[in-house]
């Protein structure tokens, strides 16, 4: 089926675009109301609904290696003998563009030294010891590799089994159709998902263009190129990309972003390469099987992490973290959950999952040990980089010990302009998607609507902060992810119940049902003696040929005719 010009859903578009413009006016009219509410709705969330986020992210992690692990890992998203659209290089490649761009530039370095200096509750080591070290890279791992993508895993399977296989459109309520039904699933109750879908992936967004525009800010204060930093600095750097997104997307220069995207690739494994070997080479490649013992050794403890366990401040670094990396993950999985799906037509379940479990996390350990292992070498030698005012401003001290600093500085800034950039741009298109029926290609004013709503919305979380603008996007977006995980869960059971209806199951179980019962009525009847002959037998009055349904109660008894037909003596 050929994708045309999308129309748009106005019940999915307008009560989205009404809710995250009232948010927009919230935040730049009503400021303090806006603070006070998020304050006290995190607390209330995070208090009596921390236990979800902790508890659905180790869930998704079991789920996806259970549908890799098992029969169900045979299923090939696509025809039975389809083959993947891409091959295996670029289909790696193309997933390390998807998605963590600017938040692997902000915490590579900052949340190792976090952890480092001050070690997360429940691991009992001394700040700056040895063992705070193996704390710090695991919790960075815990953070940063399985659990994340298998969020985005859980969604981007279900997008790609439901269009791909079962010829639905790209949305995520034609993922519900397998536990609502069809009419639910494409009625409100699908609407209300789409909705979610979309806030969810605004959100997100926003909350990634902040952080972005933070250390944006802090890289033009290291090089001396604007003073102290501030709201109003932090609203220019926002206003200014949004708009170089929006003059992009309108002028038909997509081309020269999409290079400058691919190029982001590129320029990170150069900043990768040059810390690697001008800074503390030996200390990394030691510190990659340390940080992998120490997340293996610490895993257990770190999925049970949870407020009963160290009472408030215990919460508080929960909601400042963990619950924070959660509801994070889980708004930005409709948009990578989408763009993995698209990019992996014609794999296998097991293909799928492994590829997007392993390939980014194996990743991000390397991205971890080289920025966050060099950060820390610097932190154990006196430099004293978790010393700095913000967490946005380490990265750049980090490269202030280090040659050619300013150089370094402006390369990673160019790199996050870039990242925030093509966020801005593949989100934009992913929420036109949303609002247009699941078309692939949304219209251009839909796009660039929603590309403004997500700077504005980047506005008010920052502005919802006060004098602390990370808290304001820490705070909005684990309120905003609240609904969507639920979403997320029970889009596994539909999943679930999907791939059980899928033909390839039920001609295994069909398989397994004749084959038994022919052997029942050999053994019984020839004494063993017996062959199975395959022969036609007569199609029963009440067969089922509705295809995808699964309802397989009738074929039950005309299996076992035929196996009984099927069987034939062999007494010599």
């Amino acid at each position: 089926m050929v994708d045309r010009p999308g129309r748009t859903d106005w019940g999915v578009f307008g009560i989205a675009a009404v809710l995250a413009t009232a948010f927009i006016a919230w935040g730049l009219l009503a400021t303090e109301s806006l603070q006070a509410f998020s304050e006290t709705a995190l607390q209330v969330l995070v208090r009596n609904g921390g236990w979800v986020f902790v508890t659905a992210g180790t869930g998704f992690v079991v789920f996806g290696l259970i549908l890799a692990f098992t029969r169900f890992g045979r299923i090939r998203l696509g025809d039975d003998d389809e083959k993947p659209e891409f091959r295996t290089s670029s289909w790696i490649a193309m997933m390390f563009a998807a998605g963590m761009g600017i938040g692997l530039m902000f915490y590579g370095v900052a949340e190792p030294l976090q952890h480092f200096t001050t070690p997360p509750p429940g691991t009992n080591v001394a700040p700056g010891s040895q063992e705070a070290l193996g704390a710090a890279m695991a919790t960075s791992l815990f953070h940063w590799t399985l659990h994340p993508w298998a969020i985005y895993a859980t969604v981007g399977l279900a997008l790609a089994y439901s269009s791909y296989r079962r010829g639905r459109k790209q949305l995520l309520s034609s993922a519900f159709v397998p536990l609502f039904g069809e009419r639910t699933a494409n009625g409100t109750v699908g609407k209300i998902i789409d909705i979610l879908a979309v806030f969810a992936t605004v959100f997100g967004t926003a909350a990634s263009l902040g952080i972005g525009a933070t250390q944006i800010a802090a890289g033009l204060q290291q090089v001396g190129w604007v003073g102290s930093m501030s709201n109003t600095l932090l609203v220019a750097i926002i206003t200014v990309l949004i708009a170089a997104f929006v003059i992009s997307a309108v002028s038909g220069v997509s081309k020269g972003i999409q290079w400058l995207s691919n190029s982001n690739m590129v320029l990170a494994i150069v900043l990768a390469a040059f810390l690697f070997v001008v800074g503390p080479t030996v200390f990394i490649l030691d510190l990659i099987p340390n940080a992998v013992g120490s997340y293996v050794s610490d895993f257990g403890m770190m999925i049970s992490r949870t407020g009963s366990v160290g009472g408030e401040d215990t919460t508080e670094w929960l909601s400042t973290w963990t619950i924070f990396y959660w509801a994070w993950w889980i708004s930005w999985a409709p948009f990578v959950g989408m763009f993995i799906a698209r990019i992996s037509r014609g794999r296998t379940v097991r293909q799928f999952v492994g590829g997007v479990l392993m390939v980014p996390s194996a990743i991000s350990l390397v991205w971890f040990a080289i920025l966050g292992g060099t950060a820390l070498f610097e932190q154990r030698n006196g430099v004293g980089l978790a010393d700095a005012s913000g967490e946005e401003e380490q990265l750049f001290g980090m490269f202030d010990q280090l040659p050619f600093s300013g150089v370094l500085s402006v390369l990673a800034m160019l790199l996050i302009i870039n990242f925030f950039v093509t966020s801005a741009d593949s989100a934009s298109v992913v929420v036109g998607s949303l609002s247009q029926q699941g078309s692939a290609r949304p219209r251009m004013w839909v796009v660039v609507f929603w590309g403004v709503v997500i700077g504005g919305v980047a506005i008010s979380m920052l502005l919802a902060g006060g004098d602390e603008a990370l808290t304001g996007l820490n705070n909005t977006t684990i309120i905003a992810a609240s609904p969507f995980v639920i979403v997320v869960i029970l889009l596994c059971f539909s999943l679930m119940k999907d791939l059980r209806q899928d033909r390839v199951m039920l001609v295994e179980s069909r398989s397994a049902e004749v084959l038994e019962e022919a052997v029942i009525y050999g053994t019984e009847e020839h004494d063993g003696n017996f062959h199975l002959e395959v022969t036609p037998s007569e199609p029963s009055d009440d067969s089922d040929d509705s295809g995808d349904s699964g309802d397989s109660g009738d074929s039950g008894d005309s299996g076992k005719e035929e196996s009984r037909s099927s069987s034939s003596s062999d007494e010599s």
